[in-house]
């Protein structure tokens, strides 16, 4: 407690705390005020990743960025998993794709192209582990494969049943989970020297101890999950206020606030120099949610849906992903990065986001 309070005091940002035991009133109180609790959400998930983040980098500091990223990946991908499973027992297929494919396309640009303009207007030229980059591409370019083959045959094959495409989406989706465990083993494992982290400046508090940087994660990871559960229960209601349309909601908001502690995490380690940190959050969240947790909403779907759930997804939704998994390949083939790197991955992203924005894809 004693570290929390004086992350609080010296952290402004933390202040904003407040609004999560607003947010849980106003929930009981107006829970038809639904613009109201959407904002209220977003208010209250920002403190919340600033908390994240602070936890992750003690953590990491122990254990090395490329499995400290691994880590703050997996509770930072537990927010779109908790939204997702509410929108997967609601029936809203459309919403449960889209956030899955936004969240895949903003880890790979956005957060990767924030982090490099923000280290980059920090330091003239930053590196970090080609190998991990490389190796986190190659298992998003599997997953994206793995999507758009049923997607194509959904599209161009329309002989086949459902039971078909089914039977297809329940096999591909053994198949991803089973390839991110082998991935894991071998990044973590058989031949984790190869993923050792670029040279990097030390940073320049203590961390907290292992004990307290745990508890807090566990802590904040269950608000963050409750918080979500507000948002997503209210922000189809508040879209429209708002005048967003359904695929932008689920591919850019439902994807920005899902991944705000992963992105205050990848952020903050850019500006201290150090990048594999923030490549290891946004490529590695990437491929989990690929590689992981969309198959295990597929297999899910089954029990909690009130039909089954395929992976095949829209047209523009995979030439996205593809695209996005494309442009985060070749900006870090070469292990270096600058400021003008990340504008032009946060440029991509604006395309895509005015797009949907302006002509969403049809349910």
């Amino acid at each position: 407690m004693h570290y929390m309070l004086k992350e609080i005091r010296h952290n402004p940002l933390l202040w904003l705390l407040i609004f999560v035991p607003v947010l849980f009133a106003g929930e009981m109180l107006r829970p038809e005020a639904h613009s109201l609790l959407f904002v209220l959400s977003v208010l209250a998930i920002v403190p919340l990743a600033a908390l994240l983040s602070h936890a992750t980098e003690a953590v990491a500091a122990r254990t090395g960025d490329t499995a400290g990223g691994l880590l703050n990946a997996t509770l930072g991908n537990l927010t779109e998993l908790v939204i997702a499973l509410t929108a997967l027992s609601a029936g809203q297929y459309m919403l449960v794709k889209a956030s899955i494919a936004g969240a895949i396309v903003t880890n790979t640009l956005f957060m990767l192209g924030a982090s490099f303009l923000l280290g980059g207007l920090k330091y003239h030229v930053q590196e970090f582990n080609q190998a991990n980059a490389r190796f986190q591409s190659v298992l998003l370019l599997l997953a994206t494969i793995a999507l758009l083959i049923p997607s194509v045959i959904s599209d161009v094959d329309s002989t086949q049943g459902a039971g078909f495409l089914q039977q297809l989406s329940v096999g591909l989706a053994l198949l991803l989970i089973a390839a991110y465990g082998l991935g894991m083993l071998f990044s973590l494992k058989t031949h984790r020297e190869i993923f050792a982290s670029a040279e990097a400046e030390e940073a320049e508090e203590a961390p907290w101890p292992i004990a307290v940087a745990l508890t807090v994660l566990a802590g904040v990871t269950v608000l963050v999950a409750m918080v979500s559960h507000v948002f997503v229960a209210s922000v189809e209601q508040a879209a429209v206020t708002f005048g967003m349309t359904p695929a932008f909601v689920g591919f850019i908001v439902v994807a920005l606030v899902g991944g705000a502690a992963e992105m205050a995490s990848a952020f903050s380690g850019a500006r201290k120099n150090r990048l594999d940190l923030s490549v290891s959050i946004a490529l590695g969240s990437a491929a989990q949610i690929a590689l992981f947790v969309a198959p295990v909403l597929v297999l899910l779907s089954y029990v909690l849906g009130p039909t089954p759930m395929g992976l095949e997804f829209w047209p523009g939704a995979v030439v996205m992903m593809f695209i996005a998994t494309l442009t985060a390949t070749v900006v870090t083939n070469g292990g270096k990065s600058a400021w003008f790197v990340g504008v032009l991955l946060l440029a991509v992203y604006l395309v895509f986001a005015m797009t949907l924005y302006l002509l969403p894809p049809r349910a």
